[in-house]
């Protein structure tokens, strides 16, 4: 998309070198520039506790360096409230019932395009900018509602886009919205910030969930909810025969083979969590293969509503490559995702994606495999 030059932009800077880059570059073209920087996550809740790496005071500090390196006003917003009730709280929550959440979807939904964007509103920016790896663009064939105007597309670099993390983002939010890296791939984007001598140019990638310390989320787990998470009960097959037990559902993913501690003569993997009776349920490699799933709470981007059913390619992990599918409406929030082959560990939490070549049409979150 292209934007009026001298008008104001609020990039949502993080620390890390995408974001930073983002920024210069805006700079660079003329744009009035606002660093914000969003304060998440404080562990212990008394201001002396560490932040997950990309949620860091450190990330703070180079936020607020590459600010005052390129000349442009930075704040830090606290969102630490809206972050632990609406991120947090159901990430928690969702490994109680079973599901595997994907917590950087909902800070996306909830906080950056969400509390961040109004701010930046308030702010009067005619658009907040991020560093994620992805393109919006002016749809210029608009379904018959006539509200359809912009697209969705994957980032140019494909080793690192991030579309998939983006499919809740609504008309009325990409109206608003800057990628500004979106047709950057991850090289072109660190040479340009070597070329511009920001400090973060080396700067190396956060890989893991925020406010997770060590990426042991059963830790996280066991710290915030105590005694309670602690359910003890039985490990099935698919017939209910018992193999076993476990400490609680909340340990436990679709697809895990180790740490079963169960004994059989072929190994088992996760099929099920099955939260309502606080049973894992176990099987055969051969058994984690799936039809298809259903999937709810869809949000369509590139038209108002499916009406009957669609070709798309469905990616049900960040890392899958996608799959060709059958798109079939169940009702206004529910769609019927029938593989044209049978793909394994489908995990109820994880989000469903949909495809249409570099288009996102939309997405929602995984409900069960069929």
């Amino acid at each position: 998309m292209s934007w009026p030059k001298k008008r104001r932009i609020v990039v949502a800077m993080s620390g890390g070198v995408d974001s930073s880059t983002a920024a210069a570059l805006l700079k660079e073209e003329g744009y009035e520039v606002i660093g914000l920087t969003m304060h998440l996550w404080d562990p212990t809740g008394d201001g002396k506790g560490s932040f997950g790496r990309c949620c860091s005071f450190d990330d703070l500090q180079d936020a607020r360096r590459v600010a005052d390196q390129i000349g442009i006003p930075h704040y830090v917003i606290n969102l630490k409230r809206p972050f632990e009730e609406r991120v947090v709280e159901n990430f928690v929550r969702e490994y109680l019932r079973g599901r595997t959440p994907n917590p950087c979807i909902h800070c996306n939904d909830q906080i950056k395009f969400g509390f961040l964007l109004q701010r930046a509103e308030e702010l009067g920016a005619i658009a907040l900018a991020t560093g994620h790896y992805a393109r919006i663009v002016r749809n210029p064939f608009p379904d018959k509602t006539g509200e359809a105007r912009y697209l969705l597309l994957r980032g140019k670099d494909h080793s690192k886009d991030q579309s998939y993390f983006l499919f809740t983002l609504t008309q009325g939010q990409m109206a608003k919205v800057l990628f500004p890296l979106g047709d950057k791939s991850k090289t072109e984007v660190r040479q340009a910030a070597a070329k511009l001598v920001l400090r973060v140019a080396r700067k190396e990638e956060s890989q893991e969930v925020c406010f997770v310390p060590d990426n042991d989320y059963r830790r996280f787990l066991e710290d915030r909810r105590g005694k309670e998470i602690f359910q003890p009960g039985e490990i099935v097959n698919r017939k209910g025969d018992v193999l076993g037990s476990h400490p609680g559902i909340y340990a436990y993913t679709i697809g895990q083979r180790r740490g079963l501690g169960i004994s059989a003569t072929q190994p088992h993997y996760v099929l099920a969590l099955d939260w309502r009776r606080n049973r894992v349920i176990v099987g055969k490699k051969e058994e984690l293969l799936a039809p298809g799933l259903i999937a709810g709470g869809v949000n369509w981007i590139s038209f108002s509503s499916l009406e009957g059913e669609r070709e798309a390619l469905v990616q049900i992990r960040y890392r899958h490559h996608g799959v060709p599918a059958v798109l079939v409406t169940q009702d206004d929030k529910r769609v019927r995702v029938q593989f044209r082959v049978p793909q394994k560990s489908v995990t109820p939490g994880q989000a469903a994606v949909f495809y249409r070549g570099e288009e996102v049409l939309g997405g929602g979150w995984i409900e069960r495999a069929l």
